[in-house]
């Protein structure tokens, strides 16, 4: 495995999920702050005035990283009508995107937008071959966002250390990733990078995760096929 992986090698996900994920943030701290407010009924005028305080700041997070991630996902040529952010090149669609996340991440450092902002940045620098960048990017958002996106960059994480070859580090995070599943990072995913992963020192390990996979039909089976080739040549 090469040493420089590119975005395209890392996980990504559409517009519709980042913001169906980040609502989702939002309503379960609500739900939080609710909780925490009735405690003592003494405080009740102090906590709805914080809650209606935080929330603002939430729904103002949630617009911030919808914005960023706008850019992100923006088209790159001549202005069209029919898209809402386009940019004239690659490299300043990049710069854009860099500043974007990069305010996101330090105006809010210990949210969840912040931390989706981190694994952001830690793709581009993943993408420009600033792997050392790219690590400790993933690694703060690991640290600080909610399961599905500390699962993500984990991975991400995982597949920076394969191509460093150190496949000690990446395999003892898919085998976790692998008996703790989310909604971004699956159990068939973790086997399979996994399966990779530890194919030079353990092929027939490697085989037996593939082969109940490859068993199956669709996409699993196929990443699982595509797999194969790679387990038994190393």
């Amino acid at each position: 495995m090469a040493g420089r992986i590119t975005r395209k090698e890392l996980k990504t996900d559409k517009f519709a999920v980042e913001v169906e994920h980040t609502v989702d943030y939002v309503a379960e701290h609500r739900r939080q702050l609710v909780l925490y407010g009735s405690i003592a009924v003494a405080l009740v005028a102090i906590s709805v005035g914080i809650y209606f305080y935080l929330g603002h700041q939430q729904t103002v997070r949630a617009r911030a990283l919808a914005d960023a991630i706008e850019i992100q996902q923006a088209q790159i040529g001549a202005p069209n009508p029919g898209a809402l952010v386009t940019f004239p090149t690659e490299d300043a669609k990049r710069a854009a995107e860099i500043k974007a996340f990069s305010e996101m991440a330090a105006k809010y450092p210990g949210s969840g937008e912040g931390a989706v902002a981190k694994y952001y940045l830690g793709a581009i620098a993943s993408d420009q071959g600033k792997m050392a960048d790219a690590e400790k990017l993933f690694q703060d958002a690991a640290a600080r966002g909610d399961k599905n996106y500390a699962s993500l960059a984990r991975f991400s994480l995982a597949q920076i250390y394969m191509g460093q070859n150190r496949r000690a580090d990446a395999e003892a995070i898919l085998r976790d990733l692998m008996a703790h599943p989310t909604l971004f990072v699956s159990k068939e995913q973790a086997t399979i990078e996994l399966a990779k992963c530890i194919g030079p020192a353990k092929p027939a390990e490697a085989k037996k995760l593939l082969d109940p996979l490859r068993a199956g039909t669709g996409p699993v089976a196929q990443a699982a096929m595509a797999a194969t080739p790679d387990v038994s040549s190393q």
